[in-house]
């Protein structure tokens, strides 16, 4: 009977085991489908282009910006500021709302390190028994380990040089790139940092590892300046799971290792003690301990605190929540808080500034600069000054350019040189000397030499309306008696 008893009481406990686990996805096949989109955005927005423009593009060979397929020329680097503003702010309000889910979810460096150590080392070598256990190392006193490592570094290497080219690829077009690369000899700089950077990601991710995110990267640093009670992270529930850890700050934690050391301390402790948070965990930490700065938000310790809790028919004893609604059950995570919406109303404020700003793009550029010679006095008494004009066409498209003085004095200065209209292809610069002469007498100045403000108009003789810019210099009159002279 007491038998019969015992089994009416563990089928519940199996079915709500099932019932709990149903539907259930880990993490970390979310984390896996964000590796892979984020991995085709990297490799194939360097291809996208738009009008012949690039959707970004840092060109320092070119001189040139690509923003959503609007090419600007270095002197328009005024976007700078507004796209670094958007990188920080971007970067203090995800951490604000989500902690380090960039570190989990989206970084190179995460990435990475599973492409390498879960897939090549666990899955296709075997090298590591399994994903789940991250803390014990290869036995490589075996010698089929020693080959299965020298496999898995020469498979990353490959990768490597793979994710080499693409971070370049943002500075150097693909289709210019794989120009460059059948001439070593003509661009060794190019070919440096294309193996420097395939060297560094190989010594990072199979030698240095997760000891980049905690002791390299300064992210881990700033994010306990950015966290707060209502920011997302993996937490562990001390209520509901009972403190691991006995002794705060400075002090020396004892650990109850064991369930029932910790149940003599806690009788209503629900912590098996198992360690399998601990064991998954790829910065090595305890995640019992509360916040740490190693912690990546991988989330890892919550699928394996699922699973375990789940067999019991009960909730993960760590979750992906808040110190508020984890560790002080003082009511649900307000996400939408004053510091996450000031975040978010800056960025909005910097996104329209970054559009308004670049709806304004100049298609073409002019700088104007005078001659050491400051006039020229002609035998007949016109004056002539002498400047350098700079064009630079931005446009997508050729154009032929010319210029004319505008205001009251249109009439008092005439071009002389050039005379002609000239053209230029696009992304191109051209420099024309200019010769303005006068024979107005344009001022009477016994003391000095006078400045006489000029404004010129530059336009494309081909579309008046869309190419054309303004620019004020001086013309310089001599003074009255070396006129007399």
């Amino acid at each position: 009977m007491e038998a019969a008893v015992e089994v009416e009481e563990k089928k519940p406990k199996k079915n709500q085991a099932k019932e709990y686990l149903k539907g259930w996805v880990p993490y970390r096949i979310k984390r896996y489908w964000a590796y892979v989109a984020a991995t085709v955005i990297a490799l194939v927005m360097p291809w996208i282009t738009i009008n012949g423009n690039h959707l970004f593009l840092l060109s320092f060979d070119h001189k040139k910006l690509h923003l959503a397929g609007v090419a600007f020329d270095m002197q328009e680097l005024y976007l700078m500021p507004f796209l670094l503003m958007l990188l920080f702010l971007g970067i203090f309000a995800v951490t604000a709302v989500g902690g380090r889910a960039w570190c989990g979810w989206a970084c190179p460096q995460t990435v990475f390190r599973v492409i390498y150590r879960d897939f090549i080392e666990t899955k296709l070598l075997g090298l590591r028994k399994r994903i789940k256990n991250k803390q014990k190392e290869p036995d490589m006193s075996k010698p089929e380990n020693k080959v299965k490592k020298v496999i898995a570094i020469l498979l990353w290497s490959v990768l490597a040089f793979i994710a080499a080219a693409d971070f370049l690829w943002y500075f150097v077009p693909p289709e210019e790139f794989f120009q460059y690369i059948q001439n070593p000899s003509e661009h060794m700089v190019l070919i440096g940092m294309l193996v420097g950077t395939a060297l560094f990601l190989i010594a990072d991710i199979v030698f240095i590892k997760e000891d980049f995110c905690i002791y390299i990267c300064p992210y881990s640093r700033v994010q306990s300046v950015l966290y707060d009670d209502d920011t997302l992270m993996a937490i562990y529930d001390p209520i509901r799971g009972g403190e691991i850890y006995e002794g705060h700050g400075n002090e020396r934690h004892k650990e109850f290792s064991k369930q029932k050391e910790l149940l003599a301390v806690n009788p209503n402790a629900e912590c098996t003690t198992c360690e399998s948070c601990v064991t998954v965990c790829p910065t090595h930490i305890d995640i019992r301990k509360g916040l740490q700065l190693e912690c990546i938000n991988c989330l890892e310790c919550v699928d394996a605190c699922t699973t375990v809790m789940g067999a019991l028919g009960k909730p993960s004893l760590v979750q992906w929540s808040s110190v508020r609604e984890t560790e002080r059950h003082e009511g649900k995570t307000r996400i939408f808080r004053p510091k996450v919406i000031a975040y978010f109303t800056v960025l909005v404020l910097v996104l329209v500034a970054l559009f308004a700003m670049g709806s304004t793009k100049e298609n073409m550029l002019l700088n104007i600069n005078k001659t050491t010679r400051l006039y020229k006095i002609l035998d007949n008494g016109e004056i002539e000054n002498d400047y350098i004009f700079l064009f630079a066409n931005t446009d997508s498209k050729r154009h032929t350019y010319f210029f004319e003085i505008e205001g009251d004095l249109k009439e008092k200065i005439e071009i002389v040189r050039p005379k002609e209209p000239f053209s230029i292809a696009p992304g191109k610069k051209r420099k024309k000397v200019v010769v303005l002469r006068t024979k107005e007498k344009l001022a009477d100045n016994a003391r000095k030499d006078v400045p006489i403000p000029v404004t010129i108009k530059a336009y494309a003789v081909d579309d008046k309306e869309k190419v054309v810019v303004t620019r004020h210099t001086v013309f310089v009159y001599p003074r009255a008696d070396l006129l007399k002279k």
